[in-house]
């Protein structure tokens, strides 16, 4: 089986890494076993993401993780001709749309790519974003994620969610989500990987986007009680295919599994 794993929650929390976690990405490099590092971050390039791992002991590199910038620019690639579009992401994450012109004043664009700008946001770039979805013809509104807030050190912080879906109201446009715990993210780390869904095991600390969102996509899922973890979410009806107390004791289930 290849594995799937969240990353904030499950392998650290804020600044700290998770004890034992390390140890697991060691135990699947060293076991040559298909994974991916999945994030719903866009406020970061996946350069920055691999530092930050090192700095936790785990080892990987950019192509063992994916963002939802990777996941949009693999359908941009796949579905626009025009490769004009519009970037309302950190200038750091502008990198991984390296493919594509950024283009943002008087012009059309193809799609209008929105992720998390955190205090950057302010009327005149929301406005604008909106110019552009109001034109003719309609662009596609790509949205990196759906996480509607988190968990900040100075307390929670309004996430990309609420800036898509007032744009999506405001132009009347459906977004496009990447991001989990959407099935087009999902899909999207099925291909990277080239493994039938069935045989592919997500590891996460969020009930709805890691365990829900995985099972849609048919994949099987394991909730670990760490992260965002709470016990009312063994109450929601999701039913993950195990409970684990943290990533340190998922080698030991897949293990057990593997077939």
């Amino acid at each position: 089986m290849a594995i799937l794993f969240d990353l904030d929650g499950v392998f650290y929390q804020a600044d700290k890494v998770i004890a034992g976690a390390a140890e697991v990405a060691c135990w699947a490099n060293d076991n040559s076993i298909p994974h991916l590092f999945l994030t719903n971050t866009s406020s970061k390039p996946r350069s920055a993401l691999v530092e930050r791992l090192a700095g936790f002991g785990i080892d990987t590199d950019e192509a063992h993780i994916l963002t939802p910038p990777v996941a949009a620019v693999r359908w941009l690639r796949n579905n626009l001709v025009d490769e004009k579009i519009a970037l309302f992401v950190p200038e750091k994450t502008k990198v991984e749309f390296s493919d594509f012109k950024d283009v943002q004043q008087d012009e059309e664009v193809a799609a209008v790519v929105v992720g998390d700008l955190g205090s950057d946001w302010n009327f005149a770039i929301l406005n604008r974003a909106f110019q552009l979805l109001m034109s003719e013809p309609k662009p596609k509104l790509v949205a990196l994620g759906m996480t509607r807030y988190w968990q900040a050190d100075d307390g929670l912080r309004l996430d990309v969610a609420p800036f898509v879906m007032a744009l999506s109201h405001a132009a009347d446009v459906e977004p496009l989500v990447m991001g989990k715990p959407a099935l087009s993210f999902y899909k999207a780390a099925v291909d990277i990987l080239g493994e039938d869904a069935s045989r592919i095991v997500m590891v996460g600390d969020d009930v709805c986007g890691d365990v829900d969102g995985a099972q849609r996509a048919g994949l099987k899922a394991v909730l670990v009680r760490t992260g965002k973890f709470r016990e009312s979410d063994l109450e929601t009806g999701i039913k993950p295919e195990a409970v684990l107390d943290s990533i340190v004791d998922f080698p030991a289930w897949y293990q057990s599994k593997k077939i």
